[in-house]
């Protein structure tokens, strides 16, 4: 059974392959490639990293007993809202190439303020 250390492990584990990926998308978005084997492995990459966040993530609040989504604080909610949209963000990637260079600098600041939700859980 792994233990709260190693659920976190592999949360930040499955945030930096979100963020390679999301990387390599939007680089590709910038530089017009809209097919590719270095595109898929990177569409790829979002997936797998988001499910390893989903997995490792709730095996990390029922470790703290957080597993019932009817005492999750808002902190919570605001992270799991913040999952669906690093989720949903490779639509607006692939649509709106435009727009890669303000996501370029906006997911890293929206990845810092999961980071802070989840080491500060601030009461509101």
């Amino acid at each position: 059974m792994i233990g709260l250390a190693g659920y976190k492990v592999l949360h930040i584990l499955g945030a930096l392959f979100l963020f390679t990926a999301l990387g390599g998308l939007l680089l590709a978005s910038r530089a017009g490639v809209q097919s590719g084997a270095s595109r898929k492995t990177a569409g790829m990459t979002h997936g797998i990293a988001l499910i390893i966040i989903l997995v490792s993530g709730f095996g990390a609040l029922a470790q703290i007993g957080l597993s019932n989504p009817g005492i999750w604080p808002l902190w919570l909610w605001l992270k799991v809202a913040l999952w669906l949209a690093f989720g949903g963000v490779i639509v607006l990637i692939r649509r709106s190439p435009g727009s890669a260079t303000a996501l370029w600098w906006v997911l890293p600041i929206l990845g810092a303020a999961t980071a802070y939700l989840a080491l500060y859980k601030p009461t509101f």
